[in-house]
């Protein structure tokens, strides 16, 4: 008896319907995401409060600052000092008069981390209020209360 001394070639499985599978769960996962929620930034360590509640509806027209312990506060994606905020709240300002939306209309969310100065974000409301700004969030956590 003879046996047939040809070597075979090792299987190796077809990952093609493996890889569509993973893309149909990042495709699946990211239509979850809720992205209503723009204004969360995780670089923010929020305050602890028990007064704090969640809005009951979105707010209309909103922006939010997001004010780091630095000192940095972060508007529309950019970073400003106190003095570059100003200019910057100026030309929002203008520039949503020009479409036609009330400065008393816009609701200002600030999110300040817990470690940042308060007499900072003082300033900033100050800032805010005379661009006619007066409708103000002020963010802050309400889990791990004592």
């Amino acid at each position: 008896m003879k046996f047939n001394s040809t070597k075979s070639k090792p299987l190796e499985p077809d990952m093609t319907p493996m890889i569509d599978v993973v893309f149909l769960l990042i495709s699946f996962f990211s239509i979850l995401v809720n992205f209503s929620q723009a204004d969360q930034n995780q670089r923010i360590n929020l305050p602890i409060s028990e007064i704090a509640k969640p809005p009951d509806a979105p707010p209309t027209e909103p922006i939010t600052l997001n004010i780091y312990p630095y000192g940095i506060i972060e508007f529309q994606g950019k970073e400003y000092d106190l003095a570059g905020l100003r200019k910057a709240i100026e030309r929002y300002s203008y520039l949503i008069k020009q479409l036609d939306v009330k400065p008393a209309d816009v609701t200002v969310i600030i999110r300040a981390d817990g470690d940042s100065p308060s007499g900072l974000v003082q300033d900033v409301i100050e800032q805010c209020q005379e661009r006619q700004l007066q409708i103000f969030k002020l963010r802050a956590r309400q889990d791990n209360l004592p």
